[in-house]
């Protein structure tokens, strides 16, 4: 009998264990680029290409910049940058309505993921206060994402998919220069994923 295998070898050519992960198992850059290549929606998209989660994470940190009046400090946007980081190291999103159906081993993989994360990166604890905001960003990109990338009606994302914020019209990340709410290429969401997680080192 074989062992199984319960790792994955990583472009740097490190190797991750996803049922007992380390920080030391991937690099920034296998990072960056697991999460280019990790899709929102399923993978389903109006435009040609997929959403990545790494797009995706670089919205919800620059909506959170924008609403915070205090300011971020440098701890907390890394935190906004990499809250699904997990998704990334494990190359899958999971659309919420399956979540339940994978039980609880999935959950505590993830879990396990998220905490090394947290310790790679030194990403502080959620206070109750930045939980809420962050989770009320998190939400804002999903319910726009609905619409300008998904191709669901405003009256769909909140009467089928149960999502009440309010349709975002101007993309977050608009001063990048692309169209609104295109998805990038990968190559460019992780180039773009991997100076704004430098930036924040």
């Amino acid at each position: 009998m074989q062992p199984s295998r319960a790792w994955v070898r990583l472009p740097s050519g490190r190797r991750l264990d996803l049922i007992a992960p380390t920080p030391f198992d991937w690099t920034d850059e296998d990072l960056a680029i697991g999460l280019s290549r990790t899709f929102r929606w399923g993978g389903h998209s109006m435009w040609v290409a997929p959403l990545s989660v790494a797009q995706h994470s670089l919205a919800v940190l620059a909506l959170r910049r924008a609403r915070s009046r205090a300011g971020l400090a440098a701890a907390e946007q890394r935190r906004e940058l990499l809250h699904d980081a997990e998704e990334g190291l494990l190359g899958f999103d999971c659309i919420s309505p399956l979540k339940p159906f994978l039980g609880e081993g999935f959950a505590a993989l993830s879990a396990r993921l998220s905490a090394a994360v947290a310790l790679r990166y030194a990403l502080p604890a959620w206070t109750p206060e930045a939980k809420r905001a962050h989770k009320a960003a998190d939400v804002a990109l999903a319910a726009a994402e609905a619409v300008h990338v998904a191709g669901w009606t405003a009256a769909e994302v909140r009467g089928t998919l149960g999502i009440k914020a309010t349709v975002l019209a101007q993309d977050p990340l608009a001063a990048a220069g692309a169209e609104p709410w295109r998805p990038w290429p990968p190559e460019v969401a992780a180039e773009r994923f991997l100076a704004a997680l430098r930036r924040l080192g």
